[in-house]
């Protein structure tokens, strides 16, 4: 396998480690201020280029992306498992969803159509105007698909992009930004640059080349992102925290259900903003649900994330894992998963998945997103108090709800604060569906197809026909 190089590296390197075992897999140069400022300013001056670029052309340009993508599916895949401890099975489809929205987005050049607005005396029409350099700054969950939502509808819209991957999980990214340069896109059109947070996320907010910045993070960290974003009014799209409910009512098939509810919560070792967490469970069949979610929990498929069958890998560092683990200090943990963790895996960041039944609704297990495999399990009464308690979080991503009946799984849906809800599953995300979230879970929308809209102003033109 080899890992990708990267040029920059004055304030040092990063050393990458596999989760499954704690190795090192290779080095990353961390850029300075000055390396940071130079990649904005190389994509300042690409963007007049880019932007001109007919819209044919840079449709069959973003197609040669994602056929050159398609042509690496294997390496990106094979990257990630070793960087990121992903799933084989998971990181295959990871890295085909970055050619799946690549293609997507390559119709949007060609159809990105302002409008001709009836007025008295004369024509108005509207124009979508690139931003220009869009700053991305992508999470250690899940690297390669959250970054296609953020460039491939940016570079459709005209701008250009410069791409600031995770410390721990930076090498599927600079892999793309060479598949970039491959496919024909021009120098400074698309960069990766590897790098601190503090360091060069800070410059995408502070740089007032960067027009535009993307961020998928913690909570924290993007209201730090809008607070310096609008001391110069900077556009800002941020996708954040999660705690999300998966509500089953008493009528829901309970089989179905329970067999779905880990892999609703458990996938990527439960580093998933979109995790199903907080599982809400009518108080009738409450007892049920929980005997048929043990031996689906336990059968759960733990193990080398290389394996063609494997369910779930490691957690991505010993740092996140230890945080995890402590709050499952003296929680009363029903019962729990397998775990991969022992001589064949020493030294890798392994954590059994954990069902635990909280206290009350301020169990730190139950309020906090603590970003790993654990679901918290509690009884509701009916559809009133089920979307009390879905609501009772400063956060609203996503969320599932159970039940046979269409009905009330509508009103349910309808009165649960989530910008992403399924009924009878546990899928959140499609590339031409629109993705985000309410509350403190962010701000502004990824995917579907008014996303490049996102990352372009519309322009007003009067012209006058009385003279």
């Amino acid at each position: 396998m080899r890992i990708p190089s990267s040029r920059h590296g004055a304030a040092g390197v990063f050393t990458v480690l596999n989760p499954a075992t704690g190795q090192p897999v290779g080095e990353v140069g961390l850029a300075d201020l000055a390396e940071t400022d130079a990649a904005i300013d190389r994509a300042h001056r690409a963007y007049p280029a880019w932007r001109a670029i007919a819209p044919g052309d840079r449709a069959r340009l973003l197609r040669s992306f994602a056929s050159v993508v398609e042509a690496h599916i294997d390496e990106l895949a094979a990257l990630e498992v070793a960087n990121a401890g992903h799933t084989i099975g998971n990181a295959r489809w990871e890295a085909g969803n970055v050619r799946d929205v690549l293609n997507y987005y390559s119709a949007s050049p060609e159809r990105h159509f302002g409008k001709q607005i009836p007025v008295a005396g004369g024509i108005d029409v509207t124009f979508h105007e690139p931003l220009g350099v869009v700053g991305i700054i992508v999470p250690w969950n899940f690297p390669m698909p959250i970054a296609g939502w953020g460039f491939a509808p940016a570079l459709a819209a005209g701008n250009t992009v410069v791409l600031k991957p995770a410390e721990l999980t930076p090498l599927t990214a600079m892999r793309l930004g060479e598949l970039a340069l491959e496919a024909g896109l021009p120098e400074g059109v698309f960069t990766v640059i590897t790098g601190k947070g503090s360091v060069v996320g800070d410059r995408f907010v502070t740089n007032p080349l960067v027009r535009k910045v993307c961020f998928t993070g913690s909570t924290e960290v993007g209201k730090g992102i809008m607070r310096g974003c609008a001391d110069q009014i900077k556009r800002v799209t941020l996708e954040l925290g999660g705690k999300n409910a998966n509500i089953v009512f008493d009528d829901a098939d309970l089989e179905a259900a329970a067999a779905a509810a880990p892999g609703g919560g458990l996938d990527n070792a439960g580093q998933d903003c979109c995790a199903r967490s907080r599982i809400l469970v009518q108080e009738n069949v409450y007892d049920r649900f929980l005997e048929l979610l043990q031996p689906a929990v336990e059968a759960f498929r733990v193990k080398d994330p290389s394996a063609e069958d494997a369910e779930m890998g490691p957690m991505v560092s010993a740092r996140q894992r230890d945080a995890v683990a402590a709050h499952l200090d003296g929680a009363d943990i029903a019962f729990r998963g397998q775990s991969a963790a022992g001589a064949d895996w020493d030294g890798g960041f392994w954590l059994a998945p954990a069902v635990v039944l909280p206290r009350s609704a301020s169990d730190p297990v139950w309020a906090q997103e603590l970003f790993g495999p654990v679901l918290a399990v509690m009884p509701f009464r009916d559809e009133a108090d089920a979307i009390a308690k879905a609501n009772d979080t400063e956060y609203g991503l996503s969320g599932s709800i159970f039940s046979r009946d269409v009905g009330r799984a509508l009103r349910v849906a309808r009165g649960v604060e989530s910008g992403n809800l399924s009924i009878n599953s546990h899928s959140s995300v499609r590339y031409w569906t629109p993705f985000g979230g309410f509350k403190q879970s962010g701000l502004g929308r990824e995917l579907g197809p008014d996303a490049p809209d996102s990352f372009s102003e519309v322009k007003n033109v009067f012209i006058s026909t009385t003279y």
